[in-house]
């Protein structure tokens, strides 16, 4: 117990605020050093009613352990058009991004909120947080395109030979799915009960959307996340749509822009990460 307490004492708290560019808080008791920085920024209101950070509109980062077995978990406070650069921040830089929602209903302009995670060194998780931490200070961009789909043009058989699996395409949407089964209750679930990938596609060769849904073992995730992320495609959303299930599975949903070929090289490379039918 002794040789536990002292591993877990060991945090260099100012080399934590160096690095993250933040003022922490150590809490004795639980021996975590916390940073945190409240996104007054915002000036986020919900159904009239104005978010201050005490209202759950604070980014913070806890730190436990220390040394080479240092432990953070983190909530970061994102607007839209910043969650794929802190995202890609954070997967670069050694860190798990474990979740992605939204925690507000009705409120403009619409925050998300990003959970992060790492073990390690205590220098390159800090330095790996503080680097998340400085896209709060940055604005991006929206990826969007003018796409009627009773307008597309999408070649099907073309993403059919991309993505290496047959797919339809309806009212001018190309859609492809790849099933994955778990069980709750003793009771096999698949593909017809929701537990899919799936990736919908619409516009022209040359400018094109994509969205979809990614379900996922939990060993998968990071593998997903890096390669969607790689190929310029953006995460909406990670969460669970069931409980109980054995294996436990999560889901993402995403949305991308670009040239059929680049979107379908981005999902092909993601799929490879997983262990979906026929893959």
């Amino acid at each position: 117990m002794i040789a536990v307490i002292a591993v877990l004492l060991a945090l260099d708290t100012a080399n934590i605020e160096q690095l993250t560019g933040l003022k922490g808080k150590l809490d004795e008791k639980e021996h975590t050093f916390k940073v945190s920085v409240p996104r007054s920024d915002i000036a986020a209101s919900a159904a009239g009613v104005r978010l201050t950070p005490p209202l759950g509109l604070t980014a913070w980062a806890a730190f436990s352990g220390g040394g080479a077995r240092t432990m953070v978990m983190g909530d970061v406070v994102l607007t839209e058009d910043q969650v794929n650069r802190a995202m890609s921040a954070a997967l670069d830089n050694g860190l798990e991004v474990t979740a992605l929602h939204n925690h507000f209903f009705w409120e403009q302009p619409r925050v998300m909120f990003m959970h992060i995670g790492g073990m390690g060194d205590e220098t390159k998780l800090a330095t790996a947080v503080g680097k998340v931490f400085a896209t709060l200070k940055e604005k991006g961009e929206v990826p969007s395109a003018e796409i009627d789909p009773a307008k597309s043009s999408i070649d099907a058989a073309k993403l059919d030979a991309l993505l290496g699996k047959k797919g339809e395409l309806k009212d001018g949407v190309y859609k492809a799915v790849w099933g994955r089964t778990t069980t709750m209750h003793g009771i096999t679930v698949g593909n017809t009960m929701g537990v899919n990938t799936w990736a919908a596609l619409a516009g022209s060769d040359d400018r094109a959307i994509v969205d979809g849904d990614f379900a996922m073992l939990e060993r998968e995730l990071q593998g997903v996340l890096k390669a969607l992320r790689a190929g310029g495609i953006n995460i909406v959303a990670i969460h669970q749509h069931m409980t109980g299930e054995s294996p436990r599975m999560l889901f993402l949903h995403y949305w991308g822009v670009g040239r059929v070929e680049d979107l379908a090289k981005a999902l092909t490379g993601a799929l490879s990460k997983t262990q979906g039918d026929g893959l």
